[in-house]
Parts: C-alpha cells; sequence; structure tokens
C-alpha cells in the first residue's frame, strides 16, 4: 500500500530537483527597456543605423539622453582616434612632400574638429531643458566638425593616399554624421520617448547689425 506513496514522493523530489537545476532562459535583449531606447533613437537616424546601435548597445543606461551624449562621445573619441591616425602614417610618407602636407593640413583640420567638441560639449549642458534651449548651436557646430572631415579629403589627390586616409577618419566621420542626425532629429527623439521641450531653432550667436545702421 504504501509504495504508490513512495513512488508519488519520489516522483515530486525528482521534478524539484528538475526545476532548482534547471537553467534559466536566456532573456531577449530585443524586449529590454535598453534596446527599446536605443531603438527609438537609432530607427530616426537617416544614415547607417547599425553604427548607431553598434555604439549605444554598450551603454548601461536607459536614459535616451544620456544615451544621445553617449553617441557624441563616441565621435569625439573617434576623431582623437583619427588624428593619431594621421601622426602614424606620417613617416610612412615623409619622403613625399605632398603627401605630407596634405596629411599635416588633414591633421590640422581634425584638430580644428576636436576645439569644435568642446564648443558642442558646453553648448550641450547637462540636462534636457540646456540640450533643447542650445538645439540650433548645436547642430550649427555639429555640422562644422563634418565639414573639417570633408576638406580633409577634399585636400588629397592620391587615390592611394586618400583611401588611406579615409580608412583612418572613417570611423570618425560616420559617428560624427550619426550625432548629427540625432540632434537633427532631436524633436521626434523627444518626441517618442514623450519628452515635453521646446527646442530652440534659432540662430541665437551674434549677428552684425543691419546695413542701414551704417547710414546716417
Amino acid at each position: 500500500m504504501n509504495t504508490p506513496i513512495k513512488l508519488a514522493f519520489l516522483f515530486l523530489c525528482l521534478a524539484a530537483t528538475v526545476a532548482v537545476t534547471a537553467k534559466p532562459a536566456k532573456r531577449n535583449y530585443l524586449f529590454t527597456p535598453h534596446a527599446k531606447a536605443v531603438a527609438g533613437i537609432c530607427t530616426v537616424i537617416q544614415t547607417n543605423t547599425s553604427l548607431c546601435c553598434k555604439t549605444l548597445k554598450h551603454v548601461p543606461t536607459d536614459d535616451p539622453i544620456e544615451l544621445i551624449r553617449a553617441l557624441a562621445v563616441a565621435a569625439e573619441s573617434s576623431v582623437k582616434q583619427s588624428v593619431t591616425f594621421l601622426n602614424g602614417i606620417k613617416p610612412k610618407h615623409k619622403s613625399n612632400v605632398l603627401a605630407t602636407a596634405v596629411v599635416n593640413s588633414c591633421e590640422k583640420n581634425l584638430n580644428y574638429a576636436l576645439e569644435d567638441f568642446a564648443d558642442f560639449w558646453k553648448a550641450t549642458g547637462k540636462d534636457v531643458k540646456t540640450m533643447a534651449h542650445n538645439y540650433f548651436t548645436c547642430k550649427k557646430t555639429l555640422m562644422s566638425i563634418m565639414g573639417y572631415h570633408s576638406t580633409c579629403l577634399d585636400d588629397i589627390e592620391d587615390k592611394n593616399l586618400l583611401k588611406e586616409v579615409e580608412n583612418g577618419i572613417g570611423v570618425g566621420k560616420k559617428l560624427s554624421s550619426d550625432s548629427f542626425d540625432v540632434f537633427n532629429n532631436l524633436k521626434t527623439i523627444f518626441k517618442t520617448f514623450g519628452i515635453k521641450v521646446k527646442l530652440n531653432e534659432e540662430d541665437t550667436s551674434p549677428r552684425p547689425p543691419p546695413l542701414s545702421d551704417y547710414y546716417y
């Protein structure tokens, strides 16, 4: 009579042991708050979204504003690496005066881009309201940074050297472009996350007086 009871008890113990030792199911990253926040930003960007996702995937926050700033930090880091890269190829082209000149010019332009990044951080501020208030300035500064990259490549006529430099500054150029696209679509991003701010879309830089002021 006890045998069925013993078997049932043994079965329950075995089931409990299997439940404890079984590996927990892997969490699907695509449905986490972090993945949704990254997708909310990267899907708005019109350029290479995979670069955006790759950059933001490892940033440990769900806050869209911090993710936006992290993309710009990545762009700054890439520009710094680009400058270092140019230092590395200088000795290779030392005998070629023209190549050395264009590499030096490119390095100079990328250093200007880094200076603009410093201005960019001053403009973005520490919170959403400051970022929204300086929206136009951020866009303008990031456009300037992208311009330095383009000017750098425009000066190089040697195809082999152009390819070499393009490979070296390519990541920085793409990230800077993605950062600009983020700020260009900031209104959409804020709307996606339900952040209510009024973007300043006017040029706030000092302007010269109208021409009529010079006449008496």
